[in-house]
């Protein structure tokens, strides 16, 4: 009699964690396209000291501009560009200081939204990087991540963003850097 009892009440609990949806498609859905644009503060480690050395001890600060397109939830673009003047590094017998300046555009993939509002996503970006000391511009690709958070319908904080960037130049650069910012969702 008693073995009966807890096989049925484990039978009960079994049944009873099983979740049921009345609703498959919440009543109100959003469109998959959207376009968000951005600002934020950026602080990245530039890998050159000049007169022809990398590994730098100077960190450069500046601002940025992105652009996140959203075409399907796995299918998403990241514009974005880079403008680092503050802090620049003066190379002794230089009068001219070390900046840095990316643009570059590629996939942004979200990895899971946690409590709503939460998303970290991976990226893989490709472009161009240019500076005070080069004579042009050199390609470039960053690979990286970081994180948003939702604050409203329209705005979104990034509370982190990551980028490990490898400029095709001689000697071959690494910058690597973080940002902060905030996006308005136009549509």
């Amino acid at each position: 009699m008693r073995s009966s009892v807890l096989i049925f009440l484990c039978v009960v609990f079994a049944c009873g964690s099983i979740t049921v949806h009345a609703q498959v498609v919440p009543s109100a859905t959003s469109g998959p396209f959207s376009l968000s644009v951005g600002g934020e503060g950026s602080a990245f480690q530039p890998d050159y000291a000049g007169s022809g050395f990398a590994e730098s001890s100077s960190v450069l600060a500046g601002v940025g501009a992105y652009i996140d397109v959203r075409f399907a939830r796995w299918v998403q673009i990241e514009a974005e560009g880079h403008w680092l003047h503050v802090n620049e590094y003066y190379p002794p017998y230089s009068t001219v200081g070390i900046d840095e300046n990316t643009y570059m555009i590629g996939p942004r993939i979200p990895i899971h939204t946690y409590f709503r509002r939460l998303t970290p996503y991976g990226k893989a970006l490709f472009g161009w990087g240019s500076g005070s000391f080069l004579t042009g511009r050199a390609s470039a690709m960053a690979f990286g991540g970081g994180a948003d958070y939702q604050l409203s319908r329209h705005f979104t904080l990034r509370a982190g963003d990551f980028e490990y960037q490898r400029w095709s130049v001689t000697p071959t650069l690494h910058p690597y850097g973080g940002s902060v910012g905030l996006s308005y969702r136009i549509f």
